[in-house]
């Protein structure tokens, strides 16, 4: 074979491989276009309300205070997205801002539903005047609602909730068992503890050794009754002994 014959049959197959080397090139763009498009195609498959909807909402968990009205008016923007594309933390925070909702799960069930288990503020005591402290001594802020007026009054500087139904919880305990009950209390913001009994009496405890003060006014309440005279306020903020304010007798009118 002559060199010249060598340098062609070389040439030939320089082209083979070229020819082979760009078709794979092109055969790999062809995939990855292939799977771009297959990508963006998904991509607008999964955020189509139309095509993906959310076809329902189940809502779990014992209700009191939140509508199903409220829970929807809530959830109306965000229904409007596709199953995969609706973000369950949204619908999270979506539903925690319903003023009487405590804490929220959210969770997708195939194949177009999302579960909810909704778990509501369990009131303790009204909190100074405009607000509610519920059953963990948090603050929250919520319309009233019926069948709630029995609920104690608690008040006290902003920070201070959770000690002061804890004190309320301890106070009634005490005077429930001797017959008595707590139908307010209130720490001022000199930290001093101020009770006001469910027959009215209110009882000036100070700033320490509260309930052995309110064990005092238990001991001595028998005593007071016999004075014949309807007690206003007593007066505990002693280390022994106790000051009572009467109620003035109601004149009678002529």
């Amino acid at each position: 074979m002559t060199l010249k014959q060598k340098w062609q049959n070389g040439k030939t197959r320089l082209t083979q491989v070229n020819w082979y080397l760009y078709s794979g090139v092109v055969f790999l763009l062809l995939v990855v276009i292939g799977f771009a498009v297959a990508g963006w195609k998904l991509n607008i498959l999964l955020n189509d309300a139309e095509a993906l909807p959310i076809e329902a909402v189940a809502i779990k968990g014992s209700r009191q205070y939140t509508s199903d009205a409220e829970i929807r008016s809530a959830l109306r923007d965000l229904m409007q997205r596709s199953f995969f594309s609706a973000d369950v933390t949204q619908v999270q925070q979506a539903l925690e801002q319903l003023p009487w909702v405590y804490r929220v799960s959210v969770r997708r069930d195939w194949p177009a539903k999302l579960k909810v288990y909704l778990q509501e503020q369990v009131p303790a005591a009204h909190w100074n005047q405009d607000a509610w402290l519920n059953e963990h001594g948090e603050v929250f802020s919520a319309p009233p609602k019926p069948g709630l007026e029995h609920l104690p009054w608690l008040s006290g500087p902003p920070a201070r909730g959770g000690e002061v139904l804890t004190a309320f919880r301890q106070m009634d305990e005490l005077l429930r068992i001797n017959s008595f009950s707590l139908k307010k209390l209130s720490l001022t913001p000199r930290l001093a503890w101020e009770a006001v009994l469910g027959n009215d009496i209110v009882l000036a405890l100070g700033r320490e050794d509260k309930i052995s003060r309110i064990q005092r006014f238990i001991n001595v309440y028998p005593q007071l009754l016999k004075q014949d005279k309807s007690i206003a306020r007593v007066d505990l903020r002693y280390d022994t002994g106790l000051a009572v304010g009467w109620q003035e007798p109601q004149q009678e009118s002529r």
